[in-house]
């Protein structure tokens, strides 16, 4: 049986902190605004490989009112996704996933993203897309206020 999941998940720039995306700090002059590092994809991620287990969403395991994981690398969010994933006999097949954002340009930095999301889930870098897109300078990414993300995932029984 294969399940899928989807997932989506905004945030705000933010002066003064490192942007992060798929664990890769990439130069720009604004990073995100969040409890955790902020990395809006691994994010979106997370939420889809939740979903086709099943299992309430980020914020139940991750609670930003938690002070312990205040900084926390989104990376150690998907590794614990895909202990979740093991601990119920899934596999998780794939992860696809696209960025919304005006800027920074994503294309340089998808491989890195792609060997850092595949290790942090325990998958190969084949089983991972990353895409960017823009939002057509239309709303709040379009006038750059922010970055969106988007993923699926499916998985299956070992």
């Amino acid at each position: 049986m294969v399940r899928t999941g989807i997932g989506y998940d905004v945030h705000p720039f933010e002066e003064g902190r490192p942007l992060v995306l798929g664990g890769v700090t990439i130069p720009h002059s604004k990073g995100l605004k969040g409890h955790s590092d902020a990395d809006v994809l691994s994010h979106a991620i997370a939420d889809a490989v939740l979903g086709a287990l099943g299992e309430p969403d980020i914020g139940h395991w991750f609670p930003p009112s938690d002070p312990t994981i205040e900084g926390i690398c989104s990376l150690k969010i998907l590794e614990k996704c895909a202990q979740i994933a093991a601990d119920k006999g899934m596999l998780i097949e794939n992860v696809d996933s696209s960025l919304i954002a005006e800027a920074p340009r994503v294309k340089p930095h998808a491989a890195a993203m792609k060997r850092n999301i595949a290790a942090a889930l325990g998958i190969e870098p084949d089983q991972v897309g990353v895409k960017a897109t823009t939002n057509e300078r239309l709303g709040f990414v379009g006038r750059e206020e922010g970055i969106a993300a988007m993923a699926v995932a499916c998985v299956s029984r070992k």
